[in-house]
């Protein structure tokens, strides 16, 4: 089954050329607190207050999701729009108390089990790219777990800011986990994050350069800002349009319980029968419901192509001077510019080795139409989600929103 896979990042921006100083101070309930993050999620810009709680700090004019957070207390999320900043901002505060965390927090062992789940986050939040690789998270004893063998579920945890640092990109990431959950093969998770160019030589800046434009094409990022400036097939993506529909092959659930009932009953009465014998022609009703349970592995449903490199208008609705995703049924978006890396093809311990193909991606939509923001991104992330190319790059492969591609 391709693994399903939603992004939780809220953030809203809109960047223009001119600039604006917001300032501000944060308080608690006894006074002004030194060393709250003030940031706007997932871009370059923050900083920290001073010792009168006082924070300042340029900003692009535009509309942002600015983080007010200090360990231990409630986090603000404050929505910030240049345009009707007038005075100081103030913010106070408030301790926070999660007592669930608390929990499970407290029954933490940094044990075999720990480092299993451990591994199980990476993989799913980090990501099995070849950039991933180079993607470290510094502080990994913040994570607590809580794994339900029952329901399959992973939850995770982290009562402090990840600290990580991605030598492929060239970012020191400060990553606030909101929420996180492995669901069988659905991954969801909702976090703030700030990034920190690193410092490094002349081989290392250009490492960096190189590595952010082969990450920034093909992205979802890059994909929604051609929609924007309508070089969706210039920039070298393909647009086609289908439809998931029941696999006519696989039976039905109706059909696959009344083959179990059938093979259960003849299971009571004679227990000596050779499960691996191949049935040609099925003579009883035995063999019959045998035949059904072996079809039981097929996939659920087909996708069904009904419209090949549609135009982007068939994806796109433009309503007064703002930008909608706006898919019918499914779209399957080919990236030609760059082929699948190995790791994505042998993803699966089953697959067998093929040649690498261009990078396809599935955008199945779950609300529509959902507003894109000119910086490339979803307003409401959750609307949809990935399957394919996009659902295999991860936070590994992730740039800040204010990330542009330099000009040769």
């Amino acid at each position: 089954m391709e693994n399903r896979f939603l992004l939780f990042l809220f953030f809203v921006s809109q960047l223009v050329y001119s600039q604006t100083i917001i300032k501000g101070t944060v308080y608690q309930v006894n006074g002004p607190l030194e060393g709250a993050a003030v940031y706007l999620n997932n871009t370059m810009l923050g900083t920290t207050t001073n010792a009168n709680g006082e924070f300042s700090f340029p900003v692009k004019s535009g509309q942002y999701e600015m983080i007010i957070s200090y360990l231990g207390y409630k986090k603000i999320i404050y929505s910030l729009n240049t345009s009707n900043y007038t005075k100081p901002l103030v913010f106070a505060l408030e301790e926070a108390k999660n007592t669930l965390d608390e929990i499970i927090i407290k029954k933490t062992v940094y044990d075999d089990e720990w480092k299993y789940n451990l591994t199980a986050f990476k993989r799913a939040f980090i990501g099995q790219s070849k950039l991933a690789e180079e993607c470290e998270i510094l502080n990994p004893e913040a994570l607590h777990f809580n794994f339900d063998a029952n329901k399959n579920i992973l939850n995770a945890y982290a009562r402090k800011p990840l600290q990580i640092q991605h030598k492929g990109l060239g970012y020191k990431i400060t990553y606030e986990l909101e929420t996180f959950t492995i669901n069988n093969s659905l991954v969801t998770y909702l976090g703030y994050s700030r990034y920190q160019k690193l410092k490094g030589n002349k081989r290392k800046e250009r490492k960096w350069k190189k590595n952010r434009l082969i990450t920034f094409n093909g992205s979802p990022m890059h994909f929604y800002r051609t929609l924007l400036t309508n070089s969706t097939y210039k920039d070298g993506f393909l647009l086609h349009l289908f439809k998931r529909v029941p696999n006519p092959e696989r039976p039905t659930e109706a059909e696959l319980q009344k083959a179990r009932e059938i093979v259960r009953l003849n299971l009571s009465r004679n227990k000596n029968v050779n499960f691996s014998a191949s049935i040609a022609a099925p003579k009883t009703a035995f063999d019959s419901a045998r035949v059904v349970l072996n079809k039981q592995k097929l996939p659920k449903f087909k996708d069904n192509i009904y419209k090949s490199k549609a135009p982007v208008s068939d994806i796109v609705l433009k309503e007064n001077s703002s930008t909608y995703l706006n898919i019918e049924h499914n779209v399957l978006v080919v990236y030609t510019k760059e082929k699948e890396e190995r790791k994505y093809i042998m993803r699966n311990a089953f697959s067998k080795i093929r040649e690498a193909y261009p990078q396809s991606s599935s955008i199945i939509p779950l609300k529509k139409p959902t507003a894109i923001d000119i910086n490339g991104l979803l307003v409401n992330p959750l609307h949809v989600y990935y399957e394919g190319y996009w659902s295999f790059e991860k936070f590994g492969n992730a740039l800040p929103i204010d990330y542009k591609p330099q000009k040769k």
